[in-house]
């Protein structure tokens, strides 16, 4: 795009957005930029060449897709897809609803067995396990009974385990909090990730406290209040980075620093703003260097491999195909978990696509979703990278890549 082009390109969506009767800080809220970015746009100093961002634009205007783009390809009538069994969140989505203990407010009693306490542990393990393989169905089913048993458990036990009861707490509603995100379900997240918060600081783990911090920020981030995420992250990065400086921080310290300066980079990435965004990136690299190994404390995942998935991630994001490529197809990331693995296959697959490269784009999306079938499902990422293929294939739409959105419901 020549500065010509970016000129006539600027003045048609000013036109658009005030035919519209909206500020600048209203659109860009609204398609979940900053109003700099949007200014720059407008003036013809930042070009739009990707095509998720047109059409993210796009809607934000209330106009086709080829209003912006003519030679965008048409949306083809989506074909009837068949109905795959639901694997969602609705049950906990109730548990979160009113008060979790109401039974124990009005009549306390002291019936705590301790030797439940390794059953709990158990359990809430086992919420992690579930879902950093997205089984939401099963999460979902196993939250039903275990979120009011632990916050019945913190009010009617010993002082003795009130501390651990209200970590495990903390803990499950982390994951629960992670879980809605993925699901894009960030209202539900938002209230998991303030209860994890409360939680863990009742349980004496400040680290705890700033690990909920980073999945508030995450709901933040998706719901596209990225003022909100960046203030509740930068002022945890803030108060984290006065201790580490002023003492002998753990390994602990540190993977939660270097995941919040991740959570930075990714508001940036979203944000088009590219130098802050690296910035982050280079702070993350500074901290795993430091660490040394990764580590999943707080099943945060942070180290240096996951730095590096991070990167690709936010190269992608910021249109930056060529350096996410570099970054991630030599990357071996088998020590992490199935979720961070398929993050990475996904984040390649859209790197491809932004090059054209479309058979690459397919089978790294084929890959991911071997791994994790239903984050590639539910992630807003990959569905929309499958239409785009979709739609740039036109007629010669190959079967695996039809049979991938039907799967996906992509064109749903």
């Amino acid at each position: 795009m020549s500065s010509e082009e970016r000129r006539a390109f600027g003045a048609q969506v000013a036109d658009l957005r005030k035919q519209r009767g909206l500020t600048q800080s209203e659109l860009a809220a609204e398609i979940g930029r900053t109003s700099s970015w949007l200014s720059q746009v407008e003036r013809g100093i930042q070009p739009v060449n990707r095509l998720d961002v047109l059409r993210l634009l796009a809607d934000g205007l209330g106009v086709p897709l080829q209003v912006l783009q003519p030679d965008a390809p048409a949306a083809a009538e989506p074909e009837p897809t068949t109905q795959t069994e639901t694997n969602d969140l609705d049950q906990a989505r109730l548990i979160l609803s009113g008060h979790p203990a109401v039974d124990v407010l009005l009549t306390p009693r002291a019936d705590f067995r301790p030797a439940t306490m390794d059953d709990l542990r158990a359990a809430a393990e086992r919420i992690w396990d579930l879902t950093h393989t997205d089984q939401f169905a099963e999460l979902s089913a196993a939250l039903g009974p275990l979120l009011p048993r632990l916050e019945r458990a913190t009010r009617v036990a010993p002082q003795e385990f009130r501390a651990e009861l209200h970590g495990l707490n903390a803990r499950t509603y982390q994951a629960l909090a992670a879980a809605f995100v993925r699901q894009n379900e960030a209202d539900a997240a938002w209230v998991a990730a303030d209860r994890a918060i409360r939680e863990a600081e009742l349980s004496g783990e400040p680290l705890g406290v700033f690990a909920g911090i980073y999945r508030l920020a995450h709901a933040f981030v998706r719901l596209k209040h990225l003022d909100q995420a960046e203030h509740a992250t930068t002022m945890a990065v803030n108060a984290l980075q006065r201790y580490v400086t002023d003492h002998e921080p753990t390994p602990q310290h540190l993977s939660v620093l270097g995941s919040l300066h991740l959570m930075l980079a990714l508001i940036h990435a979203r944000a088009g703003e590219r130098t802050t965004a690296r910035t982050q990136i280079i702070k993350a690299r500074e901290v795993a260097a430091r660490l040394g190994e990764d580590r999943n404390d707080f099943n945060l995942e942070f180290g240096p491999t996951n730095v590096e998935i991070q990167a690709v991630s936010t190269a992608v994001d910021l249109g930056d195909a060529g350096e996410a490529l570099d970054i991630g197809e030599n990357l071996d990331a088998s020590s992490l978990s199935v979720e961070r693995r398929a993050r990475l296959l996904m984040d390649l697959g859209r790197a491809h696509a932004q090059r054209r490269h479309f058979g690459d784009a397919l089978s790294y999306l084929l890959a991911a979703e071997e791994l994790a079938p239903e984050m590639i499902r539910t992630h807003i990422a990959s569905r929309d990278v499958i239409r785009e293929l979709i739609l740039v294939a036109g007629r010669a739409v190959s079967d695996d890549l039809r049979a991938l959105a039907e799967r996906t419901d992509a064109l749903g």
